[in-house]
């Protein structure tokens, strides 16, 4: 019989990140991602991967070199498959993203479909472009490829003034260091404690708060919807996280219909109106969770959830552990980081 005591089970990350990268792949943008995360991952500074997981992966599982000349060699087999956190595909030299092979753009078609956010890095954009995930969207690219990006994706909205943009499932960031993009992945997962550790040990001191950075659009941020309706709802919903009301009330608000309604939030975020509303609902409680001692049931109450019990199922699912256990791990990383 197997010993429970002699074999400790595992800690769950709090972040989990695939990296596709392709041939001559920007290496300053995989490079602020992935030492973020490298930063936030251990509770201390010894680089293991604890609290959040990443592997490197190729499109032939070779070793792939950067538009720098660094090789680099894959930690995995690309894997599609796996509930990834967030996508990455690190593009760099137009040359290897202008035409990409059918069997990727159907593989991140089903990624998107799966609703595992993609992360495009610098010319990765022009793949998330032919797979058509970018259609009707805001995607930040970087200023040299934005005649050739409106040629050859002409339903896109490309914009060249932000570090990054998250909209329709698809967050899109046009290179340089991606330090802002990794500080608010591991804000928004792992707690703001550690996003400030992470940004202290990078020696990023821009005087703004994190989550808040100059010429970006924040996660989640309603700003980025074309469609004014979908902002108004959520501009709803984020007042009514505490009682949320029917969603055919929420329609009738917005002055269409539930399907309508659906359709809209589809198109803009990637999700049901139902499924965004209860994401919104979750995070606001995993926060309170994290920044209060109040009780499940006070947490429960003060989100929208009919009791702990609902919450804590709902939690489980969406992050894949219990209030509790986040916490613990919460208090026991806080505590170090600040040693």
């Amino acid at each position: 019989m197997k010993n429970d005591v002699d074999s400790p089970v595992e800690p769950k990350p709090d972040l989990t990140i695939g990296f596709l990268l392709i041939k001559q792949f920007t290496l300053a943008s995989v490079a602020g991602l992935v030492e973020s995360l490298r930063f936030a991952a251990d509770e201390s500074f010894s680089s293991r991967q604890i609290f959040c997981r990443w592997e490197w992966m190729t499109c032939d599982d070779q070793p792939v070199t950067a538009s720098c000349g660094l090789p680099v060699s894959p930690t995995a087999k690309l894997d599609f498959s796996r509930d990834w956190d967030y996508f990455v595909v690190a593009g760099g030299l137009l040359e290897e993203t202008r035409h990409p092979p059918d069997w990727l753009l159907q593989a991140l078609r089903d990624l998107h479909a799966r609703n595992i956010p993609i992360i495009t890095l610098c010319s990765g954009a022009f793949v998330a472009g032919h797979a058509g995930l970018l259609d009707g969207h805001h995607c930040a690219i970087h200023f040299t490829t934005r005649d050739e990006f409106r040629l050859r994706f002409p339903l896109a909205i490309p914009v060249i003034d932000k570090t990054y943009i998250n909209e329709g499932g698809i967050i899109s960031c046009p290179g340089g260091t991606a330090i802002d993009l990794g500080t608010d992945l591991i804000r928004q997962h792992c707690g703001l404690i550690r996003a400030q550790k992470v940004r202290k040990y990078l020696l990023v001191d821009d005087a703004r708060p994190v989550g808040k950075a100059r010429h970006k659009v924040p996660l989640n941020a309603p700003e980025v919807y074309e469609n004014e309706q979908v902002n108004k709802v959520i501009a709803l919903m984020k007042h009514h996280l505490d009682s949320p009301i029917p969603l055919t009330e929420v329609a009738e608000f917005a002055g269409v219909t539930f399907r309508q309604l659906n359709l809209m939030f589809t198109k803009c975020t990637g999700y049901s109106a139902a499924v965004y509303w209860r994401s919104m609902r979750l995070e606001q409680a995993r926060k309170l969770m994290s920044d209060s001692s109040n009780s499940i049931n006070t947490i429960a109450a003060a989100t929208g959830f009919s009791d702990a019990s609902h919450l804590i199922a709902w939690f489980r699912k969406h992050y894949g552990e219990t209030p509790s256990a986040f916490r613990k791990r919460r208090r026991e990383v806080e505590k170090l980081v600040k040693e």
